[in-house]
């Protein structure tokens, strides 16, 4: 199994988002993707998991182009949680984790006692079969991000996406869905912000720098002091993580960010347009 981009360019009209990108997604690791505000996270994961299509370049699952599998069998096998994802229709939580079989159900397949245990199953993964009978809109936002990760795992998909997961939790929440997505049965990326979730949850970790990949490797390999200033614009002393090889642990040093003008002037110019990606 593979998953991957090759020379990849997307572009929202005249502007470039993401430049000429490659990377290979390794069978069962936990990938994470970090990079300033505007550095491409997000364009990136739109079109690794095939919702954007690459305007130079080709995704790629198993050798074949994402372009030319079929959207049911797409999302057989590639999970993707959004940032923000929601609804406003009044269903309940197994409800909503149950939309994971949809592309396994036609007139042909209806739902069956498997599809029970899948979702199920999801819903013990994430810790939320308690809660099954709860109507969304009651949920907190923690709560709602694990209903979404196990509407994804009853897709039964070989990849999990997640877009900034940890997005507006609460910091026992952040780390515990950080040890969940460590432990999944299934290999993931997700785009995060806090670089220390990445140094010390990643198996390896992806830098993005205005649209273009910096680097990737092992956490102790990319968090270096000099890849954050470089990168972040920020000065940190890095240290191993000693119980886990290959991980570490940031200290920020206090003051000691500089103003990014580069992508304080993109926001502003990209604030007028609906829709900002990345």
């Amino acid at each position: 199994m593979s998953l991957e981009l090759r020379n990849v360019d997307w572009q929202a009209g005249f502007k470039k988002i993401i430049t000429d990108v490659s990377i290979n997604v390794e069978p069962g690791e936990f990938l994470g993707l970090i990079g300033p505000n505007g550095s491409g996270k997000t364009t990136l994961m739109s079109v690794l998991g095939g919702l954007k299509q690459p305007s130079r370049g080709e995704a790629i699952l198993d050798g074949q182009a994402l372009k030319h599998i079929g959207r049911r069998n797409l999302a057989r096998r590639i999970g993707f949680v959004e940032q923000q994802a929601t609804t406003i229709d009044r269903i309940t939580v197994a409800e909503a984790v149950a939309l994971g079989r949809t592309p396994y159900l036609s007139l042909l397949s209806r739902w069956s006692e498997r599809d029970d245990a899948v979702v199920g199953n999801a819903l013990d993964a994430v810790d939320m079969r308690a809660m099954s009978d709860r109507v969304w809109q009651t949920l907190s936002g923690g709560e709602k991000q694990r209903v979404h990760i196990a509407r994804a795992l009853a897709q039964e998909p070989e990849y999990l996406l997640l877009d900034e997961p940890t997005n507006h939790l609460d910091i026992r929440h952040q780390l515990g869905l950080m040890d969940l997505m460590r432990t999944l049965p299934v290999t993931v990326v997700a785009a995060l912000h806090d670089l220390n979730h990445a140094a010390l949850f990643c198996d390896r970790i992806a830098i993005m720098d205005h649209g273009k990949l910096f680097g990737i490797g092992t956490p102790h390999e990319m968090m270096t002091a000099e890849n954050l200033r470089d990168v972040f614009g920020i000065s940190a002393t890095v240290e191993p993580d000693e119980l886990h090889p290959g991980r570490c642990m940031i200290r920020y040093h206090a003051g000691s960010a500089r103003p990014d003008t580069d992508s304080a002037n993109e926001m502003l110019a990209e604030e007028p347009k609906k829709g900002r990606v990345a």
